[in-house]
């Protein structure tokens, strides 16, 4: 492991401080402590056209059945007693109510939500993606808004996002802070004859920002929501490092050319022209990235 000299005095404390943090108030955790001041719940009532083009399979239960894996503040996490709260839920939930469903999140690993997407068993996922070229062969996706990649790092420490060769960086498993930032820079280095970067995966982004603010690596690598999310709750021990790069659109994803799509983006672009999609994110402290009309693969929808 590579680790900078600044770190390396608390290299050999890390396993003990990264159970130890849980406890303090900087630990940026699976739990956190509630709903941001001010939120208000979904308040919305089912608009009949859009209802209507929601498709047989999905409306015959009632539900829109949608997997998410917390904790990825503030898209999704759990707060103190468990509740799954958070920015996308909130815009799920108030989707699913014009769309004349009952909105039912399933929790589990990250890895196999578009599987389950893509074999029938959940309607979509909701769980921080972002709608790449790749993911879009086999999914359309519904945005909701643009966001980038965006580095953090210890105060006081030199780290460069766009030279971190030798560094240690920490990243959600699967997610593009991995296959598409951090991994394909660890391979320039090495083509470049410099030493790799060594990649800590986590199952969950709250881990993965852990590994930063203890000390157990250099950086942390997530989209920039997550990253500035982590920074504002570790009381100065996390700052943000470099420019945001790479922005690209999140998006809800639904089977490729399912007739879901088409209803989804409808009850999004009434949740725009209501005003009810700009509440929802300026509650959770989103106020750039934000869509002027509803898209599917960052194509209008007509």
């Amino acid at each position: 492991m590579h680790i900078r000299p600044a770190h390396a005095r608390r290299a050999a404390a890390a396993c003990t401080a990264l159970a130890a943090a849980c406890g303090l108030s900087a630990c940026v955790t699976n739990q956190e402590g509630g709903l941001p001041e001010g939120w208000q719940s979904v308040d919305q009532e089912t608009v009949p056209e859009i209802a209507a083009m929601v498709p047989e399979e999905v409306a015959e239960d009632g539900k829109l059945s949608i997997g998410t894996n917390p904790p990825f503040a503030p898209f999704q996490f759990k707060d103190s007693q468990g509740t799954l709260i958070g920015f996308e839920l909130d815009l799920g939930r108030a989707a699913a109510t014009v769309m004349g469903l009952e909105f039912d999140p399933q929790e589990m690993d990250f890895a196999m939500i578009l599987p389950a997407v893509q074999a029938g068993s959940l309607d979509a996922g909701m769980s921080g993606f972002t709608d790449n070229e790749e993911r879009r062969r086999s999914f359309d996706f519904v945005n909701f808004l643009y966001a980038g990649i965006h580095w953090a790092a210890q105060p006081g420490t030199d780290v460069n996002p766009e030279h971190p060769c030798g560094l240690t960086v920490s990243v959600q498993r699967t997610t593009v802070a991995e296959t598409d930032d951090v991994r394909p820079k660890s391979e320039e280095c090495e083509a470049s004859g410099e030493d790799p970067v060594t990649v800590l995966a986590f199952d969950t982004a709250d881990n993965a920002a852990l590994a930063a603010l203890v000390g157990r690596a250099d950086a942390v690598s997530a989209d920039s929501p997550v990253t500035a999310w982590a920074v504002e709750r570790s009381d100065g021990d996390l700052e943000l490092t470099g420019e945001m790069f790479d922005a690209a659109p999140y998006g809800f994803a639904v089977r490729k050319d399912s007739p879901l799509g088409p209803a989804l983006a409808a009850a999004i672009q009434h949740l725009i022209d209501t005003g009810e999609y700009q509440r929802i994110l300026a509650q959770w402290n989103i106020q750039s990235g934000l869509l002027d009309e509803a898209l599917m693969n960052e194509q209008p929808v007509h």
